[in-house]
């Protein structure tokens, strides 16, 4: 039994150290898409394009709702559905943001810094699982200070972060619903922290997906028995439960991924999985939340109990 442990913890370690499970695909990257990966734009069409790919399913569901109940029993708040006009404003500030702020950004950078040689070799397995992970710990500590910040003053609350909050049942595009300043920060932290931590190209491109992956499903609305949270045990990752629950209560579970934060500096409020029933069908109430912030501000109530206000539309 030993010798077979022993054997297979050989294995692993020689496979996941060595860099010829990756270096395959990266030869053929650079053998034929060298200019493309070269290019400082390169990241912001790949990034753009999987948040994209990645928001597409759940709009679809959100279409559908109760006429696919198979699906729509995940649903974390099932009476809030974004409707149509919705969908057309997050895109719009999408493209806005992305027009005037992140494309703008991405041509100063090719000035900047020259498109530079690729390496010849390719990350390990286990570099490319540590830069990820480093470098989503690291956000996730960086955004929840900004945003603890930005929650507590009231004026940068409404100067510049409200504009996500619109939406107390959050959906797929509501993800990318920010103001310039937050998506500039978020982006700058997303680009700096695989730096920071010397992370390989490749390593660097995986964890951008990986991190647009987890936002769009933080904030996808659904709590499905594959989602993240649910893979990772322990309640150490919030996933879409916690960040569904900030939105309702605004005052609360600012960390974007992990829980370990918000449990430290108390903001910590508690949320359970969704069970995967079907409730009763109620008419649709607006997903949209209150513009008047006065009530996130009473001192009186305990700051994990402050409720968002729906909006009467």
């Amino acid at each position: 039994m030993m010798e077979a442990f022993s054997c297979l913890s050989h294995v692993l370690d020689t496979y996941l150290q060595s860099k010829l499970l990756l270096q395959p695909l990266w030869d053929y990257l650079q053998l034929h898409f060298s200019d493309t990966l070269r290019s400082p734009l390169f990241p912001v069409v790949l990034t753009v394009s999987c948040y994209l790919v990645f928001c597409i399913p759940y709009l679809l569901f959100n279409i559908m709702g109760r006429r696919w109940p198979f699906i729509h029993k995940y649903k974390i708040q099932q009476d809030r559905n974004p409707t149509g006009p919705m969908i057309l404003h997050c895109l719009g500030v999408t493209l806005y943001n992305h027009m005037f702020f992140i494309f703008p950004a991405s041509v100063a950078q090719w000035y900047w810094r020259p498109p530079c040689p690729l390496p010849e070799d390719a990350p390990s397995i286990l570099d490319v699982v540590f830069g990820v992970m480093a470098s989503l710990l690291l956000f996730d500590f960086q955004y929840f200070i900004w945003h603890m910040i930005h929650h507590r003053n009231r004026w940068l609350y409404k100067t510049f972060h409200a504009i996500h909050h619109e939406y107390m049942a959050p959906f797929s595009l509501a993800t990318q619903c920010l103001g310039g300043w937050e998506l500039v920060t978020v982006g700058f932290w997303t680009t700096i922290n695989p730096i920071i931590f010397r992370c390989h190209i490749l390593t660097t491109w995986i964890f951008m997906v990986f991190h647009v992956y987890v936002s769009v499903e933080d904030h996808c609305g659904y709590d499905f028995p594959w989602s993240t949270s649910r893979l990772i045990p322990f309640g150490i990752y919030g996933g879409p439960i916690k960040h569904d629950l900030h939105h309702q209560k605004p005052m609360s579970n600012y960390a974007p991924h992990f829980t370990h934060w918000d449990k430290i500096f108390g903001t910590h409020a508690d949320f359970y999985p969704v069970k995967g029933i079907l409730e009763v069908a109620m008419p649709n109430k607006t997903c949209c939340a209150s513009k008047k912030e006065d009530n996130l501000y009473d001192e009186s109530v305990p700051p994990t109990n402050r409720v968002a206000e729906e909006r009467r539309i």
